[in-house]
């Protein structure tokens, strides 16, 4: 393995790791509601979920796209869009990937 790698791999998983455990040990109470880091905070949660999807998606559209990434991500939308849960998105997404996948 070149050290190159490594180390990049050692800053992106640092980064990673207080990107996720700093802002659980910081007092956001105080936080304006509408403020610009209260903005930031709330708007990382979907930029994230976006980009894995991209990550994951973008290997998939080199070519035709397949019927269990359209139903997967049919699921997503039709739920997230119903119900406004990430969780619920999620799991109908899983399913909905999972059963096509499964029946063909």
């Amino acid at each position: 393995m070149r050290a190159e790698i490594l180390t990049l791999a050692l800053i992106v998983g640092a980064f990673t790791w207080a990107f996720r455990y700093l802002p659980l040990r910081a007092d956001l109470s105080r936080l304006p509601e509408g403020g610009r880091l209260s903005r930031f905070l709330a708007a990382t949660g979907p930029a994230a979920i976006a980009t894995l999807f991209t990550a994951s998606a973008l290997p998939y559209l080199q070519g035709s796209l397949p019927l269990p990434l359209i139903l997967g991500t049919g699921a997503v939308l039709a739920v997230f869009v119903a119900t406004r849960s990430v969780v619920g998105a999620t799991m109908a997404g899983s399913a909905g990937y999972g059963l096509t996948i499964w029946m063909t």
